[in-house]
């Protein structure tokens, strides 16, 4: 079961819970109903307070739901008393996403960035769910008692575990360091493609490098960044084309902060694609959450290109008279925009046009002495004429 609670007026309240019911399917979930409240301020209790709980355990019992999942976040209490009122496991929008991507991540860094996040959310709902940790630490030379002692032998078991984690990740943000660095030096042009989660980057990247990236239509289908050549011949250049994972509203904070190394692509690189849903009905509200995030991780100032994507779902009507064309995005600040369909190749010719201009402008403006190079570090030039 489904449930969105519009607290106070919240600017990305979802009546329809239709993304959620996404978030759910990705997850393997069916929803069997969906109930919507509002409420001036959550209740410090059960978030939607006593009355409407009951009713929701009434539609549960007539639903035969197994579990509840709420659009919103929940305090660690709060999604405890739930479950003790409901009889039923409850998740909340943030454990849903960190799930998702535990499933999806299939890389050694993406296992250990989801994992670090999940232990830093499930720091503060410790209910003895943790003593399976005891198995991965080797023991930990004693058994915890009840009450607050096992509480204390968790949370330490958590830390330690936290701490690793970082450690390894750590190591793994020095070895993007020395390949980016190693970029620089050869003086390669990056591109990364940066959009809300199922705008279809994995299509468009397959389309552009002819990769074969796991693309699908649902939420987070890829969560590891593939980086490979991009060949222009319309301006003699090859660059780095990077697809990177989704972004998504109410994104955790700490999972965006678990994945600060491979959203690094992102503020290091010389131009953004960001791939833009024509056909989704939010697509503004998209847009802007992907502008946050970008200017979270400190990729604001990056130029970027919009890529309007799946312009075939799109009726007669809404149907963009011209390939491309120039939008304000900010005040003082126009973007150039792009009109494509991934999965028909229309407009592609057009964008790598739009491509190959940014890097030659850029390349030119830097004062290279040639446009690009391969990666073995050949100038572009000496390539194209052998």
């Amino acid at each position: 079961m489904l449930v969105g609670v519009d607290v106070g007026g919240a600017a990305h309240f979802d009546a329809s819970l239709d993304e959620l019911a996404l978030l759910a399917s990705s997850a393997g979930d069916i929803a069997v109903a969906r109930v919507t409240a509002r409420r001036r301020a959550p209740d410090p209790a059960l978030f939607i307070g006593s009355g409407k709980a009951d009713e929701i355990k009434a539609l549960v019992a007539a639903t035969e739901a197994h579990g509840v999942i709420f659009d919103q976040a929940l305090s660690p209490a709060q999604q405890r008393n739930l479950e003790r009122h409901l009889g039923v496991p409850v998740a909340d929008r943030t454990g849903l996403i960190l799930d998702i991507f535990a499933e999806r991540a299939q890389s050694h860094e993406g296992k250990l960035q989801v994992e670090l996040a999940r232990l830093q959310y499930q720091a503060t709902r410790l209910v003895r769910r943790w003593s399976h940790l005891e198995r991965q630490q080797g023991g930990i030379g004693g058994r915890g008692g009840p009450g607050e002692a096992q509480i204390e032998l968790d949370r330490r078991m958590i830390g330690d575990r936290i701490k690793q984690v970082k450690e390894r990740l750590e190591k793994v943000k020095r070895q993007r360091s020395t390949q980016r660095k190693a970029r620089e030096r050869r003086g390669t042009f990056r591109v990364s493609l940066v959009g809300y989660t199922n705008a279809g980057k994995s299509t468009l990247f397959n389309s552009l490098v002819k990769a074969r990236a796991y693309a699908a239509d649902q939420l987070f289908a890829t969560l590891d960044t593939t980086t490979r050549a991009l060949w222009l011949p319309e301006a003699q250049v090859q660059v780095s084309l990077s697809d990177t994972v989704g972004f998504i509203r109410d994104l955790p904070h700490k999972l965006v902060e678990a994945f600060r190394a491979t959203l690094q692509e992102a503020a290091d690189a010389d131009l953004l694609l960001h791939v833009i849903d024509a056909a989704s009905p939010h697509l503004d509200e998209q847009q802007a959450e992907v502008e946050r995030v970008l200017e979270e991780i400190g990729a604001e100032a990056v130029p970027q290109i919009l890529v309007c994507n799946k312009c075939d779902l799109l009726d007669e009507t809404r149907q963009p008279r011209v390939a491309a064309d120039w939008t304000l995005a900010h005040p003082g600040v126009q973007r150039q925009r792009v009109f494509v369909s991934a999965q028909t190749g229309e407009g592609l010719p057009r964008l790598r046009q739009a491509i190959a201009e940014t890097a030659l402008a850029h390349l030119n403006a830097a004062g290279a002495a040639s446009p690009a190079c391969l990666p073995d570090g050949t100038p572009v030039g000496q390539a194209a004429a052998h």
